[in-house]
């Protein structure tokens, strides 16, 4: 790869560990942490970008407890909009490429057919709509900017702000609780965060921009996602489907959350594998497979 400095904000989350270590081995990286550089201040982030001077910046950090962004809308926007806008007018006063991480919660999920990157975006909760103002951030203040809209995912290095990532959580409340409960009418793609990490570079590389969605391939649901796991793990416990229901207060949550990309298929980018495949790899890196070894399966899930 012939960009030679990065900075990738957020370091130590899931995304944000695989890119650093998909890179380290070809070029210069800096991946901080939030406690060593909190993207809200932007004194900080000066300070970064006079040291490291990247040509290529990805912005991971986000604060994306979409519960907890219900009740502190401010924090949810300083970090997640206002924020992204001064780093896309560092990126382009530097002619610096600048990455940036979106959602699928940006739309409401009330269609029938997977969301491109044409569908009209239409939240349904503080944390949505605090994304989609930093989507437009990015876009306003660095005009070559990409904004890869993703979904579900999991990594190596769990996710801290949620106890741990999404597979480690179920196959832990098997183990404590024995049979229990998952919606089954929010569909998704879940994606391993290792293949996201693989796309965005590659997607860097072909010098993409504009809006891109980028999961693994194929789709679940909640529940669908959690009997694959158990199912792989060997954890023999029932998993009950279940209706989505809301309590006042909380996330509106989209039904229907899966990406599909005609940008990735105009501009020739390789399809990353199928949300099956991706799992079994990260149960047997991660170790938490049935007898250390999930045989690969063959088959690529299709949209419901």
């Amino acid at each position: 790869m012939s960009i030679e400095r990065f900075l990738i904000t957020g370091g130590g989350g899931q995304l944000a560990s695989d890119l650093e270590a998909q890179l380290r081995p070809h070029t210069d990286v800096l991946a901080p942490s939030r406690s060593t550089l909190d993207i809200t201040d932007d004194s900080a982030v000066e300070s970064v970008f006079s040291a490291v001077r990247p040509t290529v910046v990805v912005n991971c950090a986000a604060f994306h407890n979409v519960e907890v962004c219900e009740r502190e809308e401010d924090r949810a926007f300083a970090v997640n909009a206002r924020a992204v806008a001064r780093l896309a007018r560092r990126c382009a006063d530097g002619r610096v490429t600048f990455v940036h991480l979106s959602t699928n919660y940006v739309f409401d999920g009330t269609a029938s057919d997977p969301y491109t990157e044409d569908s009209v975006a239409a939240p349904r909760s503080i944390y949505a709509m605090s994304k989609l103002a930093g989507e437009r951030a990015a876009f306003a203040y660095a005009p070559g900017a990409l904004v890869i809209r993703t979904a579900g995912l999991y990594g190596l290095h769990g996710s801290a702000s949620k106890g741990g990532n999404f597979v480690v959580r179920m196959i832990n409340r098997a183990n404590a609780q024995g049979s229990f409960r998952v919606v089954a009418d929010q569909l998704l793609t879940p994606t391993f965060t290792a293949d996201l990490a693989s796309g965005i570079l590659n997607a860097v590389a072909e010098g993409v921009t504009g809006t891109l969605h980028l999961t693994n391939s194929g789709a679940t649901s909640w529940h669908g996602f959690t009997e694959a796991i158990m199912a792989f793990a060997g954890v023999d416990v029932p998993v009950e489907p279940v209706q989505t229901t809301r309590s006042p207060g909380t996330a509106d949550r989209p039904l229907n959350g899966v990406l599909r990309s005609v940008v990735a298929e105009r501009v020739g980018l390789a399809p990353l594998r199928s949300w099956r495949e991706a799992l079994a790899e990260y149960l047997n890196r991660a170790g938490l497979n049935a007898a250390n070894k999930v045989p690969m399966p063959a088959a690529v899930s299709s949209y419901p």
